[in-house]
């Protein structure tokens, strides 16, 4: 099937519509990505000056706050309480621990062949 040359001149008389119909798809999907860009822009800064709601920190909501001594004698008796409260945590374990341990377990080799 051939073309003919009236048919030739209806295609070149349409061309320019379709070259706008073209260039004005090509434009609304730039424009649509643009708008999609200033809206996660307003999100982002509204997001940045918002207030955020705090975490959930504890049962009643508030944290306790340990002071820190400044002195070098301070770190010492810190460093001893801490060292109390990990005797005083591993005794309750053991104490909660539904398992006997044999105080023998781990101190003796055999080396019997």
């Amino acid at each position: 099937m051939a073309i003919q040359p009236i048919d030739l001149q209806t295609l070149f008389s349409q061309m320019d519509k379709v070259a706008k119909t073209q260039a004005a798809q090509r434009e609304g999907l730039a424009l649509h990505q643009t708008m999609q860009g200033v809206e996660l822009q307003r999100r982002t800064e509204a997001h940045i000056q918002s207030v955020n709601e705090a975490q959930n920190t504890g049962d009643d909501g508030t944290d306790k706050i340990r002071d820190r001594p400044s002195s070098r004698g301070g770190q010492e008796s810190d460093e001893e309480s801490e060292k109390e409260t990990w005797e005083e945590a591993s005794e309750q374990d053991e104490a909660e621990s539904p398992f006997i341990s044999d105080p023998r377990l781990g101190k003796n080799i055999d080396i019997s062949l």
